[in-house]
């Protein structure tokens, strides 16, 4: 028998390969206001936080409320994008795929909005694995790395912390998923996030298939 009754998949970096996208358009439209920055700077920055925490740092950077026009051009981007280029991250079809066949029960509980992950889940093809087991940092008061968005997805779907297995490709989410008492796989082949991840607590793994083995 499992000691796993649930797990729980963060969304962007994990179920679908959406953050390279996002961080690459937030700094070419932030470049252009005069905000000198990388892809890569903003996904160390922003990796598994709310969009409003994000949103309130880039404004700080800026020194004022950003131009309407930056967030039709970016949201828009970002939603092309997303229609031309998203794809589910290598492996976890499989996995989830291998929980069915175990009869292991698994969710979503992401900093994205519950619309972004309509449109990003559908893309992708794997909303069906999780329709009405999606839990959005909309549901609750605040975002990783606060432990409340694991809690609630727990909660909810009537399994104790410590049986969910967490699996989170940023620090944020590793940080929630610990103060939650629930045990977190990180997930990452990046020779600099991953020894970050370990260090705030998770074991990590570059094949999404490894997860199977801490169930």
């Amino acid at each position: 028998m499992f000691s796993t009754e649930l797990v729980i998949f963060d969304c962007d970096g994990v179920l679908v390969d959406s953050e390279s996208i996002v961080c690459r358009i937030l700094a070419e439209e932030m470049n252009k206001l005069g905000m000198t920055t990388t892809a890569e700077e903003l996904d160390e920055q922003f990796s598994g936080r709310p969009a409003q925490d994000c949103l309130l740092e880039i404004e700080t950077r800026y020194g004022g409320p950003l131009p309407d026009h930056y967030f039709g051009n970016t949201e828009r981007r970002i939603r092309e994008a997303f229609h031309e280029e998203l794809q589910p991250v290598a492996g976890i079809e499989d996995l989830l795929d291998h929980l069915l066949q175990l009869n292991l029960p698994s969710c979503v509980a992401s900093s994205g909005s519950h619309e972004k992950m309509r449109l990003t889940l559908n893309k992708t093809g794997l909303y069906d694995y999780f329709d009405g087991r999606i839990f959005s940092v909309d549901d609750v008061s605040r975002g990783k790395p606060w432990p409340d968005l694991f809690l609630h997805a727990a909660q909810t779907m009537g399994v104790e912390p410590q049986h969910c297995l967490v699996v989170e490709d940023s620090i944020a989410g590793v940080k929630a998923a610990v103060t939650a008492g629930m045990p977190v796989v990180g997930y990452s082949g990046h020779p600099v996030r991953a020894p970050q991840l370990e260090k705030v607590g998770a074991r990590v793994v570059s094949d999404l298939m490894a997860v199977v083995n801490f169930l």
